[in-house]
């Protein structure tokens, strides 16, 4: 079966100013090298708005209300310190959570094997009711209760490799036993939680922080030993990847010694587990990756794995 991809043009426009490192020539990288001959075979669809009622399923109204409340009509807004909008981001914000949907709405009817979101704004830092790191919505998150929801899906597990501890992911699954989270990060690293300790209250919890200069191997164990035994004891219905690639050794804002190759890894141990667990539905959405070229490469090996080349 084939392989979904779902953005929109409009996650692009989201303008986070010349020097921020979360910023449109991300997006503009990625969709240039999936135009690719290799890359002719993906089904391309373009991401609607997230509704109210699958925002809500993570997000309290009050919430969404004053993020699109605080959308400027010209030039920049600081929702938080790190945290940019433009006119244009209210928009790219809602496409970033509805590709998700729209991905597992594919994935779980079985028109698609998986999917990948290359979207923005980022998610996995946003909380019920804080914005920050790059992130407005949680997409991962409404991703994962909307296949809840709409698909009676039980439980869903959120796998996150980026290089920061995804806070706002493990904040939202912390009471719920049938949501997994499992994280490798660096630590010590904002935004300084992801400790081992960290397990939630049904002990859905895993987190395996890496020191600095970690690098494939490292990576690999910890999804050995930790993740990926946890993953399938939790035996889920639906997996997410929080797909940052900002842990590669070319990335400038952190300090783990990732290569493409590690990756590729992840991603097909990840689809192992999928097969034997949950019909290989697999849905991956972009999180970090802030050297272009790094980003890039990284993306086009993580999809050609999805697809199966």
């Amino acid at each position: 079966m084939a392989t979904l991809l779902v953005t929109h043009h409009a996650c692009i426009d989201h303008d986070t100013g010349d020097l921020h490192p979360e910023n449109s020539d991300r997006l503009r990288a990625i969709m240039r090298v999936l135009e690719a001959e290799d890359f002719m075979m993906l089904h391309r669809e373009e991401a609607p708005h997230a509704t109210r009622e699958q925002l809500m399923r993570v997000h309290p109204l009050s919430y969404i209300e004053r993020v699109m409340d605080a959308v400027p009509h010209d030039g920049h807004h600081h929702i938080d310190g790190d945290t940019v909008l433009s006119p244009e981001s209210g928009e790219a914000a809602l496409r970033a959570a509805g590709a998700v949907c729209t991905a597992v709405d594919a994935v779980c009817k079985g028109e698609v094997r998986n999917a990948f979101c290359p979207v923005r704004p980022p998610g996995h830092h946003a909380e019920r009711e804080m914005a920050m790191g790059f992130c407005v919505f949680n997409n991962a998150a409404i991703g994962a209760y909307h296949a809840r929801a709409e698909h009676g899906l039980k439980r869903v597990a959120v796998i996150d490799w980026d290089v920061h501890h995804g806070n706002g992911t493990q904040h939202i699954f912390w009471d719920d036993p049938d949501m997994f989270y499992a994280s490798t990060h660096q630590f010590p690293q904002w935004p300084n939680s992801g400790a081992p300790a960290e397990t939630g209250a049904h002990d859905n919890i895993v987190n395996v922080p890496l020191p600095v200069r970690s690098g494939g191997d490292e990576f690999r164990q910890a999804m050995s030993d930790e993740i990926l035994p946890r993953l399938r004891e939790f035996d889920p219905d639906l997996i997410i990847i929080s797909c940052g690639f900002d842990a590669h050794a070319s990335d400038p804002m952190a300090y783990l010694l990732f290569q493409v190759q590690d990756f590729v890894w992840a991603t097909k141990e990840l689809m192992a587990i999928a097969d034997d667990c949950c019909e290989g539905r697999v849905v991956s959405v972009l999180e970090g990756g802030y050297d272009i070229r790094a980003l890039a490469g990284c993306t086009v090996a993580h999809v050609r794995a999805l697809m199966g080349l």
